[in-house]
């Protein structure tokens, strides 16, 4: 334990962040007590649709400890209560002073630096004999995708605090990383694109139009600049490139049969905020094109085809097979008359936008290599929700 801390009064009960994954995701109802300070809870916390989030900063145990107060501080949450910090240090502490006066606490191990780190994934299958992993981040809500077939392999949209991963897992399934693929220039993470191409022989996949935004590492990593129509193989499978501007001006997607990987293009809930290269003053032309894009190249293709998005929200349920993907007629059904309205879209985007994601300059000029970034640096940078979405369409 930390000696910013005191050890724990007691012993106390723990759940790892993977168990409270799949605690949230069974739907069960969590209590959280969250005993950082304020600025951060409110920067940044554990959120659901199951959680009943809240927060009392730690000092107000320790004062409390002294006057004999601590049941007074939770005497109205529901137990069991799940006591989180930033690393699992002052939250253990205060979850054992709350089982001392016999509530029922429980400490989230490695706090919100450890459920920041976590990763889960979901597998589907794609003809003929390949496999998609998409890789889910529980606390941004970002995703990103390992494609197999027949020993080769590509990687979409990763994340730098993943890339270890993204080289074990191919190699797990008797696979050599061909490719790793940038859709866009990312605003909420920051890419692990080169970091997985030092670790191997793959080559680097960029769009074309991110040497406009001043991609600087292109020639050095030996990149390959994409545009709409380009192929690549990958053992039987076939990536074909399909410029999708709107989130960005580059962005690319690729068609993998009756698979779409679309970057920030479409949600399972939402479509793209257009806001993140060009600031207020270009939404508005991005929206437009972010409307034609999803009328002219998405919802032409068969309603059946599986679009895989590089973000999802925490609040929303996954598909049926526990991946968050959707259908091309899922989003024309939930786009409705927007669909064939620019007008009405282009009002809908624009109209309360969250907040953009934190620190989203410094994370673009990381991605386009005109920053220097160290990896803990890097983490930290990339912590809280992505915000990569407009307006929610669940409703």
């Amino acid at each position: 334990m930390s000696s910013d801390y005191p050890d724990p009064v007691t012993d106390v009960s723990a759940v790892s962040p993977a168990d409270l994954h799949d605690r949230l995701r069974a739907g069960e109802q969590i209590t959280l007590l969250d005993v950082r300070d304020r600025d951060e809870f409110d920067e940044w916390h554990l959120d659901g649709p199951t959680v009943d989030a809240h927060h009392v900063p730690y000092i107000k145990f320790v004062q409390a400890q002294v006057k004999g107060g601590v049941p007074d501080l939770v005497d109205d949450l529901a137990e069991p209560i799940t006591v989180v910090c930033g690393r699992g240090e002052a939250s253990a502490y205060v979850a054992s002073l709350l089982a001392e006066e016999g509530i029922e606490a429980r400490n989230l191990t490695g706090g919100m630096d450890e459920w920041a780190r976590l990763s889960v994934t979901e597998t589907f299958s794609v003809p003929p004999g390949g496999t998609v992993v998409q890789y889910q981040r529980p606390s941004s809500g970002c995703l990103s995708y390992l494609v197999v077939c027949d020993g080769e392999a590509v990687v979409i949209d990763p994340l730098r605090a993943f890339a270890d991963r993204y080289v074990d897992d191919a190699d797990a399934h008797g696979a050599d990383l061909k490719y790793v693929i940038d859709t866009h220039v990312h605003a909420d993470h920051v890419s692990g694109l080169r970091d997985v191409v030092e670790a191997t022989d793959a080559r680097a996949l960029l769009p074309k139009g991110a040497k406009k935004r001043g991609l600087t590492f292109a020639e050095e990593y030996d990149a390959t600049l994409v545009e709409d129509g380009d192929e690549f193989r990958v053992g039987d499978l076939i990536l074909t490139a399909v410029a999708l501007p709107g989130h960005t001006t580059e962005t690319v997607g690729y068609h993998l049969g009756e698979v779409l990987f679309a970057g920030d293009t479409v949600f399972r809930t939402s479509v793209a905020r257009p806001d993140l290269e060009a600031g207020d003053a270009g939404a508005e032309d991005h929206a437009r094109q972010l409307s034609r894009t999803i009328r002219d190249e998405i919802l032409p293709l068969p309603d059946r085809t599986r679009i895989c998005p590089a973000h999802y929200s925490t609040e929303e349920d996954p598909a049926d097979d526990g991946t968050y993907t959707v259908t091309v007629g899922e989003v024309e059904e939930r786009l409705g008359d927007l669909a064939g309205d620019e007008e009405a879209f282009v009002e809908f985007v624009l109209r309360d936008m969250p907040p953009r994601p934190a620190n989203y300059e410094e994370i673009i000029a990381t991605n386009l290599g005109k920053r220097e970034t160290d990896p803990e640096t890097a983490f930290e940078l990339e912590l809280g929700p992505n915000n990569c979405a407009a307006t929610s369409m669940a409703d």
